[in-house]
């Protein structure tokens, strides 16, 4: 019984993210008009509104861009810490015969994109920006996998969910350890032992969600004032929450249930309106040709798909693992192809790698344009190996 109501989760997970992934472009596509039209700078006018407020002791007052970045985000970053949790308790990462091979797979598709940027830009004022094509966007890369229908094994969709989620566990450890600047310990010791405070509610079996998301708003609070970046409290609520293997529902899977529509419909919409709103410029099509857009088209296109195929052939080479049933080693190029859809994530970390407003810009640019190069491309690919032959 359990497996089911694990599956009838994964179900949902996937059919949300891949309709979310559908409205994410459409999104964007909406943005990119508005950022290029009379409406421009209205539009940014909006986005740096200011809206909150602010005492001797707190501070709240931000744009409603930091509000999206750093609020929304945070909640889109407690369903990845969930999603997480359940695959590594109960789900595609729960065994070390079902990890190994996507969680090996994510690190060779995360450390090659960016090798291969840090070769490029090395000693450059860009070089910071090495972890930008490390990313995989799972709304998207899901909703393009998806469009292929029975051409592609159904077991193919779950490891790149399960790669997506990995993946995504990365981008967080990299922004946590290399993205995050002027540390305050004394906020981060405050949010540290609030968090120990919902592991002893876990421990002492409080199954109650508002008994964590309340004091994970705290948790937020001091996090986004210690220095590290604030979606990470996302994070590590996520991480509190209990989750078992049993035919009840669990508080984690209860409120995975109620975040993954509102996530994928509103929250991850609204950062890409807000994010890709860029005004193209002719140094921003130049930049293409920079070693920072070099960097990250090479990383997400080449390094994603390289990477994911290299190391899965070394790993099953060794005998460590098997390929996902029904798939041979062109879906997995595909599959990798596919991971080069950084966009969310990618897209995330060029903000947080660049203070230059135009290097920001440049950056999301060719995150745009190797993504959708990567994602044609994988499709394309994909769909020329599965033809009109179902597969089981």
């Amino acid at each position: 019984m359990s497996k089911l109501i694990n599956l009838k989760i994964f179900k949902q997970f996937l059919q949300s993210s891949n309709i979310g992934g559908i409205l994410l472009f459409i999104c964007v596509i909406l943005s990119l008009i508005v950022a290029n039209s009379p409406l421009a700078d209205s539009f940014s006018t909006l986005l740096n509104t200011t809206v909150g407020f602010e005492t001797d002791h707190i501070q709240l007052n931000y744009s409603v861009l930091l509000w999206i970045n750093d609020g929304l985000m945070a909640i889109f970053f407690l369903l990845v810490g969930l999603e997480i949790k359940r695959e590594l308790v109960e789900g595609e990462l729960s065994s070390p015969k079902k990890a190994l091979l996507p969680i090996l797979a994510a690190v060779g598709g995360a450390i090659l994109p960016a090798l291969i940027y840090l070769y490029i830009n090395k000693g450059l004022p860009t070089e910071h920006g090495w972890g930008i094509p490390m990313a995989t966007d799972i709304a998207f890369a899901l909703a393009v996998i998806t469009l292929l229908g029975n051409r592609v094994p159904a077991s193919l969709k779950i490891f790149l969910a399960a790669l997506a989620i990995v993946d995504d566990l990365l981008a967080i450890l990299v922004i946590a350890l290399f993205y995050s600047s002027d540390l305050h310990y004394n906020y981060l010791f405050i949010a540290l032992g609030i968090f120990a405070f919902l592991l002893l509610l876990n421990f002492f079996g409080v199954k109650k969600i508002w008994a964590y998301l309340i004091p994970g708003v705290f948790i937020w609070y001091f996090i986004h004032h210690s220095g590290i970046h604030a979606t990470i409290a996302g994070v590590l609520v996520a991480l509190s929450l209990p989750t078992n293997a049993t035919d009840d529902e669990s508080p984690l899977e209860k409120l995975e249930h109620i975040l993954t529509s509102p996530v994928n419909f509103i929250i991850i919409p609204l950062f890409a309106i807000a994010n890709t709103n860029i005004t193209i410029q002719s140094e921003m099509v130049h930049g293409l040709t920079t070693a920072l857009g070099i960097g990250i088209i090479g990383g997400l296109v080449v390094g994603k798909s390289v990477g994911i195929l290299g190391i899965s052939f070394i790993a099953t080479k060794l005998k460590l693992c098997t390929l996902p049933e029904g798939a041979n080693w062109k879906h997995i190029f595909g599959v990798g192809l596919l991971g080069g859809i950084g966009f969310t994530m990618s897209i995330f970390v060029s903000i947080l790698a660049f203070t230059d407003p135009m290097l920001i810009e440049e950056a999301k640019f060719a995150v745009l344009i190797g993504s959708l190069f990567s994602g044609a491309i994988g499709y394309l690919f994909l769909a020329s190996i599965g033809g009109k032959k179902k597969v089981a």
